[in-house]
């Protein structure tokens, strides 16, 4: 049984100001990812969005 994080490794997560951090999407591939990113960063709010590999951890 396959639970989807082999299929889609990558994530998009968003900080907000108050440091709360959410899962935005999973993606296939980091170009894709990437994508997303820079289309939601492109929205002028403030807010930080990153991309990570799915068991990666952030401190």
């Amino acid at each position: 049984m396959n639970d989807g994080g082999a299929m889609l490794p990558w994530l998009v997560i968003r900080e907000d100001d108050n440091g709360n951090r959410y899962r935005v999407g999973r993606y296939a591939t980091q170009d894709e990812a990437q994508k997303i990113v820079a289309s939601l960063d492109g929205r002028g709010q403030q807010r930080i969005y990153w991309v990570e590999r799915v068991g990666q951890t952030t401190g």
